[in-house]
């Protein structure tokens, strides 16, 4: 009797699609990525796989005119439409797992299997930390980013200039100084750690930039600023007695409500159309600066520690792939007894900018000390 069976190549391309999907979710992220340029991290695909290539994302910015009324003439008043470019270098990721014959994988896919997990965590981790170093570069011209770690005192104070209308220096925007330094050690434990009234001024100072910092808008049309924090500053907003008393009076109690009140259970806390989402490894990039220089450690008043809170609307950031992940077999080593599996993939993380200005993100810095 006759049987159909799944193509290999059927069968590869469904555990690649679902490695995939399963990694970029497991990053945290997931939630606020898509194609469109609504979404606050906007992905893009362009399957080019050779490194050092660019991929780039169109950037369209508010129309500011009053139009035309009543029987006046359209033609000739029309506006133009504020549209840029940012481009994204993309450079290859790979990583991969030894597994000795002796363990009996026959195929490519139940290797792949074998070492899915600790391949998909790794991968996940990578993808959180560099949408995290990303939201933390600093614009230096252009569509020209730096890193924190890589970044000088001067690219610091050309950053903040150029984006005066989208920092925030503590609870204060009379904190702001053109020199980044200057501007961190203003900041003080006593008035300037993270609190509800300052997420609120750092939502206005999104609505009153210019270009605006447009919120994002979920499915159902509602729109929100989405805040991503370490675990420090999502400690001090969680505590805050705005947020306590909003979370004890106002959020649900019927049925199974008290599962989704983070006063029982922990999770995003939502105020004032802010979400705040905690990202935990945020503190850990900042404190070396993610990479071992100018970190925030001490750099407050007073050697205080601080700590970024990045509030997003769209277009805060771009990950561009040049290739997906593609899963590779090396059947060589030890005579074909160690066999070894690897996950490739093509791409480039950036803040998206123009004429050196961050385009979805207003940079909140805090007084954060560790606990006691």
């Amino acid at each position: 009797m006759a049987e159909t069976t799944l193509a290999t190549a059927s069968e590869k391309q469904k555990w690649i699609n679902t490695y995939f999907s399963e990694y970029v979710r497991l990053s945290g992220y997931k939630p606020y990525m898509g194609k469109s340029n609504d979404n606050i991290i906007i992905i893009k695909y362009e399957l080019q796989e050779e490194a050092g290539k660019t991929i780039n994302i169109p950037l369209i910015t508010r129309l500011k005119g009053s139009g035309v009324t009543g029987s006046a003439t359209l033609d000739g008043a029309e506006e133009e439409l504020g549209n840029y470019n940012c481009d994204i270098s993309i450079d290859w990721r790979r990583n991969g797992v030894r597994v000795p014959k002796s363990s009996s994988f026959k195929s490519e896919i139940d290797l792949l299997n074998a070492a899915r997990s600790a391949l998909k965590v790794w991968e996940a981790e990578k993808m959180r930390d560099d949408i995290t170093k990303a939201m933390l570069q600093v614009v230096t011209t252009g569509s020209t980013v730096v890193n924190w770690a890589d970044a000088t005192a001067g690219n610091k104070n050309t950053w903040v200039a150029a984006n005066s209308d989208r920092v925030l220096f503590g609870k204060l925007k009379s904190n702001y100084s053109a020199t980044f330094a200057s501007a961190l050690g203003n900041i003080d434990t006593t008035d300037d750690r993270c609190t509800s009234a300052s997420m609120s001024l750092a939502k206005r100072i999104a609505k009153n930039a210019d270009p605006h910092i447009r919120p994002y808008m979920t499915e159902d049309g509602r729109e929100f600023y989405v805040a991503f924090h370490g675990s420090r500053t999502f400690r001090d907003i969680k505590g805050d007695a705005t947020i306590v008393a909003a979370n004890k009076d106002a959020r649900s109690r019927e049925g199974n409500g008290f599962e989704k009140n983070p006063l029982f259970q922990d999770g995003d806390i939502i105020y004032d159309g802010i979400v705040h989402r905690e990202v935990p490894e945020i503190d850990a990039i900042a404190q070396t600066g993610n990479g071992g220089l100018g970190g925030f450690d001490g750099q407050g008043n007073g050697t205080c520690d601080v700590r970024p809170v990045f509030l997003c609307g769209a277009q805060a950031v771009g990950v561009a792939w040049g290739q997906e992940p593609t899963p590779k077999t090396d059947n060589v080593k030890d005579y074909g007894f160690r066999p070894g599996v690897a996950i490739e993939e093509l791409l480039g993380v950036k803040k998206l900018c123009f004429n050196g200005v961050q385009q979805g993100i207003v940079s909140c810095f805090f007084a954060a000390a560790s606990d006691s």
